[in-house]
């Protein structure tokens, strides 16, 4: 497999959301081809079904039968279902969700057997996925068993700017109770493998919020940064992470505190995303920090108020395929300068060595 074009694997996600109009706008730009082979899985018959809504915007792509096949000059196109599917854009229903899960397992299947290199997923609906196959809130849950992970952190970048999670979508009257130092120090070992791996920092920073408001204000509002948050970034520190905090959530956002570390880990679901949707417009990608394989989607969901109008903006979709690009091409780099110190030191460093070398 090519560590300068990569194949990735595209999910339609839900047939009556903005997913395939994304692909198609994507796509429409064949620059893209310069640095990725992608194979979209889904049905020719829903492309074209939402590209005759399009008619200003032009995709082409193959349809191909097995890997074998592949061209890396065009868009490819895997049938994962040959029947009509009834898509009624911007609705709720068991067909959008059904044929969005079908898209995703051979994705997953794909990506499992090493026929492509990364995976990029458009949005699907947690609720109408829900079915004997597929019984999971979302994608990261999802990949962290498929792929039998034994932790993830879902991650969302935007450029330098990261914020990952603890908790993912879990009821806020349930949060503190899935607050442990185990699953805090869990995800930022984690966090820190990735931000050396995945984006090439040999030493990152990571700040840590509290739970609480005013990060428990000493204990008056809350032990949990005390009892739980506190230790958990102690030991992290002890093992080498470079953890900071607990911060005050709004004031660590309100004055960009985020820009002097490496990535923020937020304690729960919207702690953590409306400020990085807020401030990240457009340019959010959702990565799955934790698995041996690289998957990025949009920062955004279905978006059903806006299926089928032509209205959908591709700014994030397009920024997770580069996203997942770069990822993959970091990890070789990575993976072979730890096979290969040398290969990660400076020229002049090299030559001083040798020099040093040649003298004793």
């Amino acid at each position: 497999m090519s560590t300068t074009k990569p194949i990735i694997g595209i999910t339609c996600g839900d047939l009556n959301g903005i997913g395939l109009e994304l692909i198609i706008k994507t796509f429409s730009d064949a620059r893209l081809l310069d640095h990725c082979t992608p194979v979209i899985f889904g049905s020719n018959k829903a492309i074209n079904f939402y590209r005759k809504g399009m008619p200003e915007i032009n995709i082409n792509f193959s349809t191909i039968r097995d890997f074998n096949n592949i061209n890396p000059k065009q868009v490819n196109l895997i049938n994962c279902w040959e029947e009509e599917a009834a898509i009624t854009p911007g609705v709720l229903n068991e067909t959008g969700g059904k044929y969005g899960v079908i898209s995703l397992l051979s994705a997953t299947a794909a990506l499992k057997q090493k026929q492509i290199d990364g995976l990029v997923t458009a949005p699907i609906h947690k609720k109408n996925v829900q079915s004997s196959e597929f019984s999971y809130t979302g994608h990261t849950p999802f990949l962290k068993q498929f792929f039998e992970a034994k932790d993830v952190v879902m991650m969302l970048c935007a450029g330098n700017f990261r914020v990952a999670l603890v908790t993912e979508h879990v009821p806020v009257s349930e949060v503190a109770q899935h607050i442990t130092k185990e699953k805090i120090l869990s995800k930022l070992q984690l966090l820190h493998k990735s931000l050396q791996r995945d984006f090439g920092i040999d030493k990152p920073r990571i700040a840590v919020l509290g739970l609480n408001p005013h990060a428990g204000d000493e204990g008056l509002i809350g032990k949990e940064e005390e009892n739980i948050i506190k230790p958990a970034i102690k030991e992290a520190k002890n093992s080498g992470i470079m953890a900071i905090g607990p911060y005050s959530s709004d004031a660590f956002f309100a004055r960009r505190s985020f820009d002097r570390f490496d990535a923020v880990l937020a304690m729960y679901h919207d702690q953590g995303l409306i400020p990085f949707k807020a401030l990240a417009i457009g340019e959010g990608v959702n990565f799955t920090a934790g698995l041996s394989v690289v998957r990025t989607s949009p920062d955004h969901g279905v978006a059903f108020d806006i299926a089928g109008k032509n209205q959908a903006d591709a700014s994030s979709f397009i920024t997770a395929i580069f996203e997942c690009v770069d990822i993959i091409n970091r990890r070789i780099e990575f993976d072979e300068n730890r096979k290969n110190p040398l290969k990660k030191m400076t020229p002049s460093i090299l030559a001083n060595a040798v020099d040093e070398r040649i003298e004793e």
